[in-house]
């Protein structure tokens, strides 16, 4: 990893990031079994969720009965990253190994701004903040319809979070600001159909991170 601002060398950082359904479960299980069996030490974590504050944030902000005002929301999702990169995210960079990491800022900015109708770059501001500056040096953007992507969400849920059961068109606006972010970062962003089988997509990530790993 750089030296650059935010960096916290030599670890690597990478992030999967993309709309609900579009499999990120399920590819970071594979890229995680691909890392390790190269010889890496991977932290697999996510986003809110992946400290024991975290759990309750996640919680809350996913599972509350009731409206949350979007600033309220944008700051939650910024407390639990401030408080994962400082415990969890930089800590294990900083002993070389790999974070990977399920959602982080590139979400942040796709769902509290596009989907909320906040300014995306307040709500990037915010989260850069939090994470005192910390970039990742991957991220994967697994791309898929939303139709297509709700129609996996019906088949596989029986319970739907606050951001999964929101309408078809907040769904539409998260998609476009995440290619929108793609196209304006596309060494970081790595743009990946979802909508072809899971071994070919796996396939295609391993080989546009075989460089960089």
């Amino acid at each position: 990893m750089s030296g650059a601002p935010g960096r916290a060398a030599p670890g690597l950082f990478i992030t999967l990031e993309g709309g609900d359904g579009s499999g990120k479960t399920t590819q970071a299980e594979l890229l995680e079994q691909w890392l390790t069996e190269r010889g890496r030490v991977v932290v697999r974590t996510r986003e809110p969720g992946g400290t024991a504050a975290g759990v309750e944030i996640r919680e809350i902000v996913l599972h509350h009965r009731g409206d949350i005002a979007p600033r309220a929301e944008a700051l939650l999702y910024a407390a639990d990253r401030a408080h994962h990169v400082a415990t969890v995210v930089r800590p294990a960079l900083a002993r070389g190994e790999v974070v990977l990491q399920d959602r982080y800022i590139d979400s942040s900015v796709a769902y509290q701004g596009a989907g909320r109708v906040l300014d995306p770059d307040e709500i990037r501001n915010l989260s850069l903040w939090a994470a005192e500056g910390l970039l990742p040096d991957v991220t994967i953007l697994l791309d898929l319809d939303e139709s297509a992507a709700r129609a996996r969400l019906d088949a596989s849920r029986t319970r739907y979070d606050r951001l999964e059961a929101e309408r078809s068109d907040f769904h539409a606006r998260v998609r476009a600001a995440y290619l929108a972010l793609a196209e304006a970062e596309p060494e970081r962003i790595l743009v990946v159909d979802a909508a072809r089988p899971v071994d070919e997509i796996a396939g295609e990530i391993r080989s546009r991170l075989e460089g960089r790993v």
